[in-house]
């Protein structure tokens, strides 16, 4: 008798024939056999670790002593939050999973998440996975949002359950790449709203692919806690200097 796992392993196979893996790092081809990131991407690209920021979880200076500077001098509405690479260690392949069309990533890196921060997740007790929503018609014409994809993949690896529709974008708000922290805010504002009446959940985790300066995960996170959740983390593959 077949198994739902062996039947689930049986078409994996298949589908690599197919359509052989490539490494989600560089793009090249992976060989029969090899893990998903391939030996030379797996030496290139480090997790964060060492001393990190006791509030977003950025890398800190040899003068940082718990926060960094960006938590210093400002104070956030989330909890806290990690993240799981540089983000220059993995730039090229976050703007294939975001911009490229590469949905397969999501798979790849809900592992990853689950193999590194899954400790640190569980030890929150979360009762739920919370995806940065993108305005519609922008995820209309990508075909999908990423941070849904990730908490979707995150939330099968640690049996969580995840809420993608409990937050709302209201505002096609312009891409914070370009924009200073003081704009950053003022773009965002008024740009979320909840989709349900009342939150029933008291810890949620928010889950992006990149954090910056917080902008974003402090206005979901005051969507969330006006409606009734007492605490909000978050995790993002990765994190980027702040401006």
């Amino acid at each position: 008798m077949i198994t739902v796992k062996k039947w689930e392993a049986c078409l994996e196979t298949a589908a690599s024939l197919l359509y052989p893996p490539r490494c989600p790092v560089c793009d090249r081809l992976l060989g029969m056999g090899m893990q998903r990131m391939c030996p030379a991407c797996r030496r290139r690209v480090h997790y964060l670790s060492g001393s990190l920021c006791c509030r977003c979880g950025k890398k800190l200076s040899d003068c940082e002593a718990e926060y960094c500077g960006d938590c210093r001098r400002g104070q956030h509405v989330f909890t806290a939050g990690r993240a799981l690479y540089e983000y220059e260690d993995i730039a090229p392949a976050l703007y294939r999973f975001k911009y490229g069309g590469c949905r397969e990533y999501a798979d790849f890196f809900g592992r990853e998440l689950a193999g590194q921060l899954g400790a640190y997740i569980r030890s929150l007790v979360p009762d739920g996975l919370v995806p940065i929503p993108m305005y519609p018609a922008k995820e209309r014409r990508r075909g999908y949002n990423q941070a849904g994809l990730l908490a979707r993949a995150l939330g099968r690896e640690l049996e969580l359950p995840v809420y993608p529709k409990l937050v709302a974008r209201n505002r096609n708000t312009r891409p914070l790449k370009n924009l200073n922290c003081e704009e950053r805010v003022n773009n965002l504002k008024k740009a979320f709203n909840l989709a349900q009446n009342g939150v029933k959940l008291k810890t949620i985790i928010l889950v992006d692919d990149i954090y910056t300066t917080g902008s974003t995960m402090d206005q979901v996170s005051a969507v969330l806690l006006a409606g009734g959740c007492e605490r909000v983390y978050f995790v993002t593959l990765a994190v980027g200097a702040g401006v």
